[in-house]
């Protein structure tokens, strides 16, 4: 089925903010980030366990690492003026749910991405944080070039 149809609207708008700030974006973008984090966390630790166990985890990904992605990635502009760190992970989601819903990434290309690009022992918490920064962040990069430039 086609969902573009969901975003005919900004694709005649096609500002930067009006992606970034739409409400109901981030509330889809939340659920894609939440799963595809999911699925490249288990994927980093099933291939990185040491006595070959499967490991499967649900994870919601916090309001700080999609909002410090974003601040590294350069994207503030994306979002409201004067955003906090839940107005810039808003952001993020939203800005995700677009890419995907324009059909120019997927699902499987975000955890991809997402799965090659942690790092170090995400069973210790202050160091997941700074691998999911660095893996958003990259991702983000990637996803900039996929957006409207102004």
């Amino acid at each position: 089925m086609d969902y573009e149809f969901l975003i005919r609207d900004l694709d005649l708008n096609k500002s930067q903010k009006a992606i970034g700030t739409d409400k109901g974006l981030a509330k889809i973008g939340d659920g894609i980030v939440n799963l595809t984090y999911s699925m490249a966390k288990s994927i980093y630790l099933t291939k990185n366990s040491p006595n070959n166990k499967i490991l499967r985890t649900g994870v919601k990904v916090s309001k700080k690492i999609l909002a410090n992605a974003l601040k590294n990635a350069n994207m503030k502009n994306f979002a409201k003026t004067r955003a906090d760190a839940h107005d810039l992970a808003d952001t993020a989601e939203a800005l995700v749910a677009y890419v995907w819903l324009s059909k120019k990434v997927s699902l499987y290309e975000i955890i991809n991405y997402l799965s090659e690009n942690l790092r170090g022992d995400l069973n210790i918490r202050n160091e997941e944080i700074k691998s999911a920064i660095e893996a958003f962040t990259n991702l983000f990069n990637y996803i900039k070039e996929l957006l409207p430039k102004k």
